[in-house]
């Protein structure tokens, strides 16, 4: 297995008026491709801001991440936007559905952006939505799904690109256990069916087991426990 992803002394700070919060620095942590990881952590920790700069939804006041080799700060914005519509895909706690779209132009949306023809874009979104046992929702409104449809969609949204990597905050932080453990089955299937490299954070030890490898963010140092 090669090295896929790294963060390379990390460090993440933010004004304030009277001074700066560091919440973290120093941080170093590698994923090797097809591994799955999970971060735990209490809530306030920093997890998700960690998470934010692995994806490049932010960036670093200090230090920087590799992607396959590639310094991701290196790069100006319109190309981390690329990359991340290419090689990422993210799954939220809050689903952010676009509640006037239907099901299937919520999942197709990230491949007309990438500039795919509807029509394509469409039929991609369809082939997803079967993988996540939701064919028969695809003209449905966000609003007529439960919590854990909804949480499908978004999942079925965050790989319909074909992303490298799965980035995935909380995934069952808003919905009840029983729903959530589907939630984690779902995507840990599909890590392996897709050949994924993938990351969920999460403050619930019991998510923490379904991943093989298991970090705890605390006091703004990262472990590796296993």
């Amino acid at each position: 297995m090669s090295n896929f992803l790294r963060a390379v002394n990390l460090g993440k700070n933010y004004p304030l008026p009277n001074g700066v919060l560091q919440v973290f620095r120093g941080l170093n942590f590698e994923l090797e491709a097809g591994d799955a990881a999970a971060i735990m952590g209490a809530s306030g920790v920093g997890k998700t801001t960690f998470l934010n700069l692995l994806g490049a939804l932010d960036r670093p006041t200090e230090g920087t991440v590799f992607l396959e080799g590639e310094d991701l700060f290196a790069r100006e914005e319109g190309e981390l936007a690329r990359i991340r519509n290419r090689k990422i895909g993210f799954v939220f706690q809050f689903y952010h559905l676009l509640p006037e779209f239907t099901t299937l132009e919520n999942v197709a949306l990230p491949l007309m952006i990438a500039g795919l023809e509807k029509r394509e874009a469409l039929a991609r979104g369809s082939r997803i939505l079967e993988e996540v046992f939701l064919g028969d929702k695809a003209q449905l409104r966000p609003s007529q799904l439960s919590g854990g449809e909804q949480q499908r969609i978004a999942v079925a949204r965050a790989l319909v690109n074909d992303p490298k990597l799965l980035l995935a905050d909380e995934p069952t932080g808003n919905l009840d256990w029983k729903t959530g453990e589907h939630i984690l089955e779902l995507l840990l299937n599909l890590h392996v069916k897709k050949g994924l490299s993938s990351i969920i954070v999460t403050h619930n030890d019991k998510v923490a087991r379904f991943c093989r490898k298991l970090y705890v963010m605390e006091r703004g140092e990262l472990k590796l426990f296993a």
